[in-house]
């Protein structure tokens, strides 16, 4: 059979919201959906066509991922009911609403749960801010895992799928640095009968409708953003072939590297031919059987080593994550296949991204934009840091390597309308208790790359790069803010609306593209102090992150300057920066100290790298080998800080003001050579005495103060940061 996932058609996918409604839709939209037989009784319910269990509290509002999908397949007509943090000691509370009639969908939350418990130091933390009253100990840890064997415990024989940001990242064997050794796929280990990943909402809703109408879930291979265990050497069809990835990108000989910043733009040809595959005929190995085939993309899967392979070969693994990453453009990526011992992980291409009407759509579901009464007068942190915030869009062509975000929400930007997003600040207006007429953020994974995309739909789809923007911007990348601009101008015009804030992470790079947009950023939309990250000061270690040079920082900073004087503010600058990222040495981290106390930075709570799945970064952490390069034996070593020891000085780099830190930057002074930077002078880095009762090598343990920079310890950007929709959550 033909696999209509794969074929050119899939360009075109059906439109969400063009499905007939399922019967249920007579019941009429639910006031919250329910978390409780009695809330179901009151409903008119019998039973729950799907059951969303999550590990975190159900917060009604579009920027969690469990009220986004539940209240789209309500559209949909079907009747979802919610789970929320249960107690996963047992069954019992997994059978608290009854059978799903369809299936049970299964997620950590929005973070992954190895990153909501744990810091970048592998210490518990001591809250959950998707919990009532941030209480900690409240999922359990791999979540999706334990969840999924509890929903079969509950009910044998129910269908079972997983999705959200957990299950996007190890949907493949990975690295996981809290036990520290290669993982196998989640599917295997949950037992799930399909995985959802990426941006769920096309997959999900396809799926409610197949099932409803009586396909059985093991028959559903064909959808797109989908993973599935499939017998060793399945395909879907004759005419399919299965290629090796060392055929798609063959591990060569060292690479000498060129200067990262060398080139400043790229062509659409260039897009097209980077890492591009070998499209010429080759032999295929069919169990002995050999066979002469032209490649076709649309009906060609990619064969991934073996987790068996990767988890005991660092190179191996390292060209895995290369091959995985090329492979990550919905236009032109093919499926990928991983055995997992005799049977075979099989990852359907990437969702194709959702138009305008449809994210609208989407967001216009009746999100009553609080928790659900079940938790009384409890305070949720999360909901309290993005209830008067609007996410404008989803996805990021960045693809910073030590990010999340791309490997989960894409590299395609998804913009929604101005129309969408003022009527989202008028609801917040009208419907959400405590609103003083402040928009706390409007943005997304990025504050500034609203409807951007490639200048040509044809060149975008054919794009093999890894970043849109490194080492410089594309030439075919539409870098215009016009339209941010003016939807901020409209946002602010709301009435009852005085202010509207922007704090997400803005793309500085594309910003000074355009200063128009920054004199309107600076002018109106700064609450007098700007975060911005750029990571770090010295180009090896940004190379390995895939981040503009500081000359770039440099540039904005005068522009942001110059109309902050213009329009009669003080404002400032707050910069992030990363300690321990691999690729980074002492002697950088030496530098960026030096750099921060010439520039009068003193940074309070710091980053450290925290290797999440799946990122380029955590392979060349796991590796000490460089994907952005085809890996060999004998190709670049990544030098890479993984003692305590070593991260906990590279912290101590980033706050050399705080004598605690002393001791220990004075002896890895005096190791380094640098002595002569101890002293008491405003040229030296640290001085000779030392105050009574310090010492203790407590790094980042001050908490934020106004004026300093601060981002929640041992995080990354896309896992920490709270409130990231589009995922069965």
């Amino acid at each position: 059979m033909n696999c209509p996932a794969h074929s050119p058609a899939a360009a075109a996918p059906r439109p969400l919201f063009s499905y007939r409604k399922y019967w249920p839709s007579r019941f009429g939209v639910a006031p919250f959906l329910p978390m409780s037989r009695a809330e179901m009784d009151d409903l008119g319910w019998d039973a729950c066509d799907v059951i969303i269990v999550s590990g975190d509290a159900y917060v009604d509002h579009p920027s969690f991922g469990m009220a986004l999908i539940g209240r789209l397949l309500e559209a949909q007509g079907f009747l979802v009911g919610i789970i929320s943090q249960p107690d996963w000691r047992s069954a019992d509370a997994f059978r608290a609403l009854g059978r799903p009639k369809l299936f049970f969908g299964v997620t950590a939350g929005n973070m992954d749960s190895m990153v909501n418990r744990y810091t970048a130091d592998r210490k518990p933390r001591s809250d959950d801010a998707y919990t009532p009253d941030g209480a900690p100990d409240r999922r359990p840890d791999r979540a999706v895992v334990v969840y999924a064997q509890r929903c079969r415990e509950a009910y044998a024989g129910v269908n079972v799928v997983i999705g959200s940001i957990e299950a996007s990242l190890r949907r493949i064997a990975h690295y996981d640095y809290w036990s520290d050794k290669v993982r196998r796929s989640v599917l295997p280990d949950s037992k799930a009968d399909l995985l959802i990943y990426g941006s769920a909402e096309r997959a999900v809703v396809e799926l409610a409708h197949r099932l409803a109408a009586g396909e059985p879930i093991g028959g559903i291979r064909d959808l797109r953003g989908t993973a599935f265990m499939v017998a060793r050497g399945w395909l879907p069809g004759d005419d399919w072939v299965e290629v090796d990835s060392t055929v798609v990108d063959a591990p060569g000989p060292p690479v000498r590297h060129a200067d990262p910043y060398a080139a400043t733009t790229g062509s659409g040809a260039d897009c097209a031919r980077e890492a591009a595959p070998r499209e010429q005929p080759i032999s295929v190995d069919f169990g002995g059987l050999r066979r002469r085939a032209t490649i076709d993309r649309a009906r060609t899967a990619i064969r991934l080593p073996a987790y068996e392979q990767v988890a005991t070969d660092p190179v191996l693994y390292a060209h895995a994550s290369r091959v995985f990453h090329l492979e990550a453009n919905p236009g032109n990526a093919r499926a990928l296949i991983q055995a997992h011992g005799a049977r075979d992980v099989w990852l359907n291409p990437p969702p194709i991204p959702l138009s305008t009407a449809e994210i609208d759509g989407v967001f216009a579901s009746p999100f009553q934009r609080r928790p659900h009464p079940a938790y009384g007068e409890a305070r949720i942190p999360a909901f309290e840091m993005i209830r008067f915030s609007v996410n404008i869009m989803r996805g990021c062509f960045g693809g910073c390597t030590f990010c999340s975000i791309t490997e989960h929400e894409g590299r395609i930007i998804q913009s929604r309308s101005e129309q969408s997003i003022v009527r989202e600040i008028e609801e917040i207006r009208d419907r959400t208790p405590g609103f003083t007429g402040v928009i706390s953020d409007l943005g997304g994974p990025t504050a500034n790359m609203y409807r951007m995309a490639c200048r040509d739909p044809q060149i975008e789809s054919a794009c093999r790069r890894l970043s849109c923007v490194y080492p410089g911007i594309c030439a075919n990348l539409n870098t215009d803010h016009a339209p941010l601009v003016e939807l901020y101008r409209k946002a602010r015009s709301v009435p009852g609306v005085k202010k509207v804030l922007i704090a997400s992470g803005l793309r500085y790079d594309l910003a000074v593209r355009d200063p128009r947009y920054v004199r309107e950023l600076v002018t109106h939309h700064v609450g007098g102090y700007l975060k911005v990250a750029p990571e770090h000061t010295e180009e090896r270690p940004l190379s390995y992150m895939m981040k503009p040079r500081i000359a770039a920082w440099d540039e904005f900073r005068a522009l942001f300057e110059k109309y902050s004087k213009e329009a009669g503010k003080e404002q400032y600058l707050i910069p992030y920066f990363i300690a321990a990222h691999p690729g980074t040495t002492d002697e950088d981290m030496l530098r960026l100290a030096l750099w921060l106390k010439r520039n009068q930075f003193r940074l309070d709570q710091v980053q450290t790298f925290l290797p999440t799945p799946l990122a380029l970064a955590t392979a060349m952490y796991h590796s000490r080998r460089n994907p952005l390069r085809k890996v060999a034996a004998g190709s670049e070593v990544v030098e890479t800080a993984r003692s305590a020891a070593e991260r906990r000085l590279h912290k101590a780099f980033l706050r050399y003001h705080d004598p605690d830190n002393w001791p220990l930057l004075r002896e890895a002074l005096r190791r380094m050579g640098r002595a002569e930077l101890i002293g008491n002078g405003r040229q030296h880095l640290v001085p000779h005495y030392q105050p009574p009762g310090t010492g203790k090598s407590v790094v980042g343990a001050a908490k934020a103060s106004p004026g300093s920079a601060s981002r929640p310890g041992g995080s990354t950007r896309g896992v920490r940061r709270p409130a990231r929709p589009g995922r069965i959550d």
